[in-house]
């Protein structure tokens, strides 16, 4: 971005974070397609990983038994994932969605995730990520910095185009105070 967020010394006014380039990203839209269904052995793994031994995951049976066609997946791997991406890796080896901001003089924070399941995620599910910029705002902190809070949500929808997920996430950019 062009203009620099930086601390102000005392009597001296501070630049915003909130330029017009970056209050231009609200409603930017980034569409992901996944190339493949989502897989039985994607939820596997990722109930391993996370210590779930549901039998939702593992046994295909016990899921008939309880009004599924098969096994699902753990309903938040769907958020947590980036196969549906198809990106390269960056230089931190990070594959998934982002929106590619840079703002100089600043750190960025995780603000939190808001998550909203409609319905289970089946392995034969093609997964299409929609990541939309719903809002942007600049705020003050309690040590008179300037900071840009950045909220998008993800709408995943399968092959069907029926909503599986919704994924509310807010990204803040903090302005690093000055070293004097």
């Amino acid at each position: 971005m062009s203009e620099r967020g930086s601390a102000a010394s005392p009597g001296e006014a501070r630049r915003s974070l909130l330029t017009d380039e970056v209050r231009a990203l609200k409603g930017k839209t980034k569409v992901y397609t996944a190339p493949e269904p989502f897989g039985a052995a994607a939820g596997r793994y990722f109930a391993l990983a996370i210590g779930d031994d549901n039998p939702l995951y593992f046994d295909a049976e016990y899921a008939r038994a309880h009004g599924l066609p098969g096994v699902t997946v753990p309903l938040t791997l769907v958020c947590e994932t980036n196969q549906y991406a198809g990106r390269p890796m960056d230089e931190d080896g990070y594959a998934g969605h982002t929106w590619d901001l840079d703002i100089p003089g600043t750190r960025q924070v995780r603000g939190g995730n808001t998550y909203v399941f409609h319905r289970r995620i089946r392995p034969e599910d093609v997964i299409t990520a929609t990541w939309r910029i719903q809002d942007v705002t600049e705020r003050i902190t309690r040590s008179g910095q300037p900071m840009l809070i950045i909220t998008s949500k993800a709408d995943y929808t399968n092959q069907d185009g029926q909503l599986l997920a919704e994924n509310e996430e807010t990204i803040i950019f903090v302005a690093l105070e000055s070293s004097s």
